[in-house]
Order: structure tokens, then C-alpha cells, then sequence
């Protein structure tokens, strides 16, 4: 198997334990994984070498929620809500009706095309969900389409009850054969524990089902005010709880303890719930940033993702996601940067592949247009994506 080194890089931060920087670093490749992380002067010979050009290297954005699964277009609601509309779970009917009527062609050209654009900004472990469905022919066919695309799925069928269903009538639906028929192609389980979704009663049914077939889960939470969306999620250890905009003490406490298990300097033991935080969402629906500083210090672990959607978070940007968490949530730019690729991968339960420049993880590598990770934030807004390595092989961008 060849060997690539990638060299004359300014600067490559690893996103490990530490949070390693490395001046005048290089990376080896052997095949898909890493084999060799250091300073350029004492770098292992290769077949082939890379210049970086003196460019910053980071690891890929690790993207672990996101709604890509979609068709139509609700700008006049981005509009209406700028203007001092409130934002309610209800928009998401106009997205189903509209991703119900698009072909199978359709719908994965455009999964398909949104993918490629989080990857040319960095992201190279994408994680999306259904919930665009809801009905069983629909959620089945999304779940298909967006294996075929994306590394992992979620089904979340638990989404919204569609106007013409009565609500226990739909949750068996979701707990029955729904979830047989997806099963084939999705890793996880969600279901939108909020006000105008779902309630605790309704959200434990789906969890124990999701629990009982033998998926991994999630929880949306703790959005759109105070809800016991974010203590569910970790009674029943899902692997994440997702928005998490309105916690309260015993909120912070629960998601603290449940990494009492974990070493977080080793990066060993077992894993509790990681509380992800949506900060492009935020912004977009006006609602207050989650509270990703006190969770870090509480001893939480934390994920940054995109939560790309129609309605209220439509960019794949995890680099925006990682400027607005620095300059608005008051984290450092590198427990951003490690919340947007490691905690992403723990979120996903991936973190021994991917999430860090470490040896024998997956070379999933960026490189900035910038010769410091410091200017993805000192720099915002700015475009900032260079080469773009999945599984060692150039995915995007040119060197």
C-alpha cells in the first residue's frame, strides 16, 4: 500500500486529548488511515509528498445532525420569522409535503448535492435524518435514499404528527412498522421531545421501541424552552441530546454524570450523553445559544453540528458553526474545533476512527486557506476551505 506524506504544513492542530498543536507539522498517510504525526523535520520518507503550502491542517468536521433529507423551500418563513414571527415546530409540514411529491431521482440528487457541499467546507463524516415523511412508505424511502449518501442515518419519524392523524394512532405507526420498514438503513433513533412535537410519554414510547429493535438514540431537546427532553436522554443513555438551548442545574448535572465513567485524558471508558449544540440554529430562530460553556465545565462532553434544514438552520457550515461558538458561547477556538470533530464523533459513537489527526484513525484531513486555526474565528465568515483529504484520498478542493 502506498505511502503520501502531506508536508510544509503551518500549523496541524489534532483535536486529541491535549488539544496537541503542532508548528511546522507534516502527516503521513499509509492507505485510508494515518500512520505518522509530527514535526516536518523528523517526517518518515513516502512514496509520494504533498506541499501544503504552508496552510493550517485540522481534522474533517464530524457533522453528527443534520436534516438533508428534503425538497421545496421555506425562505418566506426565514423571512416572516426575521420580521418577529415566533418559530414553532409546525413549518416542518410544509417541507413533507413537498419532499413527499419529489421523485427518488430528485430527492437524491439533492441529498447528494448538499453532501458535497458540507464536504468542500471540510466535512467528512455526515450524519442525517429522516422525518420529512411521516407516513411509512415515505420515512422507508427517505431512510434508503439517504444511506446511499450519507455514513450514518437517523430515523426520525417522531418528528411532527401530520394534521390527519390522530396522535397515539401515529406513534404506534412510528413504533410499529415504521420503524420495521427503516430499519435496514438507519444507526439511530431520534424523536423531537418539544412543545408542538412530541410529549415525555409519547417520547419514552419511542425510545423504548427504538431501544428494544436494537438502534442507537437521540433526543431532541430542551429547544424551545424547559422539557424533560434532555433527563430522557439520559435515562435511556442515548448517545446525544440535541439542541439543548434551555437547561436547567439538574440538567447540566445529568449530562455531567453521565460521563463519570469516562476518562476524558485517555479518551477511555464508557461514554454518556453527549449534549450537541446547534449554534447556526440558534442564531436563526433567535432562541438563546445552548449553554456550551457551563456544560464544558460542568465535565459535559459537547458536540457542535450544522443541523442543516429547511427551516431554521439552512447551512452545512461547520465552520461558521465553530466562529459562532467562539464568538458568541465563549468557547476557546480549540474546544470549538474539538467539539466540531471529536465530540461529533463520540455523538456518533465513531470517536476510535475519526474525530482527531491521531495514528491509525481514518486520514480525514483539512487543509485552511489561513496559516492558523485561530482564523476560522478571528476571521469569520470568510471562506476559509482549502484541500479538503477523506480515507487519504484528495475529496475536494485542489493543493
Amino acid at each position: 500500500m502506498s505511502t503520501t506524506l502531506i508536508t510544509n504544513i503551518s500549523e496541524a492542530f489534532l483535536s486529541d486529548a491535549a488539544h496537541t498543536l503542532i508548528e511546522n507539522a507534516a502527516i503521513l498517510i499509509d492507505g485510508e488511515d494515518i500512520a505518522w504525526v509530527g514535526e516536518a523535520e523528523h517526517a518518515p520518507e513516502a512514496d509520494s509528498v504533498i506541499d501544503a503550502g504552508q496552510r493550517a491542517a485540522l481534522p474533517g468536521w464530524v457533522d453528527s445532525h443534520s436534516h438533508l433529507v428534503f425538497a421545496g423551500d421555506r425562505s418566506r418563513e426565514f423571512v416572516a420569522r426575521m420580521a418577529g414571527q415566533d418559530y414553532a415546530a409546525g413549518g416542518i409540514a410544509v417541507t413533507t409535503k413537498a419532499t413527499r411529491a419529489a421523485s427518488d431521482y430528485d430527492l437524491t440528487r439533492l441529498v447528494m448535492g448538499r453532501a458535497a457541499e458540507a464536504l468542500a467546507g471540510g466535512t467528512t463524516y455526515l450524519e442525517t435524518k429522516t422525518g420529512y415523511g411521516l407516513n411509512v412508505e415515505e420515512e422507508a424511502r427517505h431512510a434508503r435514499i439517504a444511506s446511499t449518501v450519507v455514513d450514518q442515518v437517523t430515523f426520525l419519524g417522531a418528528h411532527l404528527v401530520p394534521a390527519d392523524m390522530d396522535a397515539q394512532e401515529y406513534m404506534d405507526l412510528v413504533c410499529g412498522e415504521m420503524l420495521e420498514r427503516v430499519l435496514p438503513f438507519v444507526q439511530f433513533a431520534d424523536v423531537f421531545c418539544e412543545r408542538g412535537a412530541f410529549d415525555e410519554a409519547q417520547s419514552r414510547q419511542v425510545l423504548a421501541a427504538a431501544k428494544d429493535a436494537g438502534l442507537g438514540l437521540r433526543v431532541h431537546g430542551n429547544q424551545l424552552g424547559p422539557g424533560p427532553g434532555t433527563q430522557l436522554a439520559v435515562e435511556f443513555g442515548a448517545a446525544s441530546v440535541d439542541h439543548v438551548n434551555f437547561l436547567d442545574a439538574d440538567d447540566v448535572a445529568a449530562l455531567a454524570g453521565s460521563w463519570a465513567d469516562w476518562d476524558a485524558r485517555a479518551r477511555t471508558g464508557t461514554a454518556g450523553t453527549v449534549a450537541t449544540c446547534l449554534p447556526a440554529c440558534d442564531l436563526s430562530t433567535r432562541m438563546p445559544f445552548a449553554p456550551g460553556r457551563e456544560l464544558i465545565d460542568a465535565g459535559a462532553q459537547i458536540a457542535l453540528a450544522s443541523n442543516c434544514n429547511p427551516g431554521t438552520s439552512y447551512t452545512s457550515s461547520m465552520a461558521f458553526c465553530v466562529s459562532t461558538a467562539v464568538l458568541q458561547m465563549h468557547l476557546s477556538i480549540e474546544e470549538a474545533i474539538v467539539a466540531a470533530t471529536y465530540g461529533g464523533a463520540l455523538a456518533l459513537g465513531v470517536q476510535d476512527r475519526v474525530g482527531s489527526l491521531e495514528v491509525g484513525k481514518r486520514a480525514d484531513i483539512q487543509l485552511l486557506n489561513a496559516p492558523s486555526v485561530a482564523h476560522l474565528a478571528y476571521r469569520p465568515g470568510m471562506n476559509l476551505s482549502g484541500p479538503v483529504f477523506r480515507a487519504g484520498q484528495l475529496a475536494a478542493g485542489q493543493i
